[in-house]
């Protein structure tokens, strides 16, 4: 099986983990220190032809470092990290920056004015906790919700929410953003993101043009023994080119491990061609959740590296054209959407749902989410964007590069 192209499996990021503290003088330094390695370590992927979308980093809790007295402190300081992040010669390369963590109601309510102000270099998340009684915390998620509507008021088209999620069962060491956090007792680490799609479309449908008398049983263990093969292969050239690399260089940071997330986007492969190849006519038809649960299996099958942060399938509407066009069509919706995320990824990612759409309604949502996440012990999120003017059905006008317009889906 022909998978061993690296132009097939790319890099989506490089993230390093670090920890600020309140002494602003030690900030220029720490970000400085993590820029230099993720550019030096994507300079050493590109030079053995893997090539890599974006680097990222991430802080520990915001209130850690950050002055949150009020609103106009907090902006002061973002402020200075995002002219740090400006001043950096990244050779092309996208530069993120996440905040980490908000933990109080005061911290979430900074959260739109600083989504609205510095957007790509403000992602930030909530982690909601289960209470002594196993309840998850309804007013962390209330007041979650509440920075959602906030922020689809104040940002153009509603698009800030693509910079905030409420994650539920969320470990530290997440290399996606912005559900991506640092526990700050972890030390400095890194971690790699994937992005394989297109390599799994390849090896599906290299496989599909040579066989054509299987049953189905043996079509779906030669689906899973290829898939995991071919991402075992990439996954081991790139733990040597990294092993090689950390020989040659001192850079402070632990490796961690890698997420082995598809991690589509609209510059590649559709996931939605992947479950085509698998025999399910559309993503929502029957047969959905058994692809599903073989794809997570896929992203879990990896041994020679640790496995951080999701490692399963990613389902985000909007990043995925595929997904995009199934809105559009009709495909499924978002119950659909949360009967998959118990066998795979991510939650509700990038969903746009009607502008009055009420806290009450995104707070139920966000609480049957949660619950499913605590209840199968799998990390979940939710990402919506309420989308001002637009009704169930409506199609959106986003502007963002990062963004595929679909249709806005019913919250029931």
């Amino acid at each position: 099986m022909n998978y061993q192209s690296r132009e097939l499996c790319r890099l989506r990021t490089i993230t390093t983990f670090l920890v600020l503290d309140k002494n602003r003088l030690n900030w220029k330094e720490e970000i400085r220190k993590a820029s230099d390695f993720c550019l030096s370590l994507s300079a050493e992927f590109a030079d053995n032809g893997y090539m890599v979308q974006s680097i990222r980093i991430v802080t520990n809790a915001f209130g850690e470092y950050l002055d949150t007295r009020d609103i106009h402190t907090a902006k002061t300081d973002l402020h200075y990290i995002s002219e740090l992040l400006n001043s950096i010669e990244s050779s092309g390369l996208r530069i993120r920056f996440a905040v980490g963590a908000a933990n109080t109601a005061h911290e979430i309510s900074l959260l739109p004015e600083l989504i609205q102000s510095y957007g790509d270099l403000c992602n930030a998340c909530v982690n909601v906790p289960l209470d002594e009684n196993g309840i998850l915390d309804n007013q962390l998620i209330t007041d979650s919700a509440k920075a959602v509507e906030a922020i689809s008021k104040i940002t153009p088209r509603g698009e800030g929410n693509f910079n905030f999620t409420v994650n539920f069962n969320c470990k530290a060491l997440i290399p996606y953003f912005p559900a991506s956090y640092h526990d700050k007792a972890l030390g400095k680490q890194y971690v790699i993101g994937f992005e394989t799609p297109d390599l799994l479309v390849h090896v599906l449908n290299e496989f599909n043009q040579k066989n054509n008398v299987l049953s189905h049983n043996q079509y779906f263990a030669e689906y899973y023994r290829l898939m995991s093969e071919a991402l075992e292969y990439h996954v081991s050239a790139v733990n040597k080119i990294r092993i090689n690399f950390e020989k040659h260089n001192s850079s402070g940071f632990t490796f961690a491990g890698i997420d082995s997330s598809a991690a589509p986007s609209k510059d590649c492969s559709s996931m939605v061609e992947v479950y085509k190849q698998m025999g399910v006519p559309c993503f929502g038809a029957s047969g959905t959740v058994e692809a599903s649960a073989l794809l997570t299996r896929v992203f879990k099958s990896v041994k020679e590296v640790p496995l951080v942060g999701f490692s399963g399938l990613m389902l985000a509407v909007t990043e995925d054209s595929g997904l995009a066009q199934g809105s559009i069509n009709e495909d499924y919706d978002i119950r659909a959407l949360l009967t998959y995320s118990a066998v795979c990824g991510i939650g509700l990612d990038t969903v746009p749902i009607p502008g009055d759409t009420s806290v009450e309604k995104m707070s139920a949502l966000m609480r049957d989410t949660g619950t499913m996440a605590f209840r199968l012990n799998k990390p979940l999120t939710v990402r919506v964007f309420p989308v001002p003017g637009l009704k169930a059905g409506d199609i959106t006008k986003f502007e963002s590069d990062d963004l595929c317009n679909c249709a806005v889906l019913a919250v029931p």
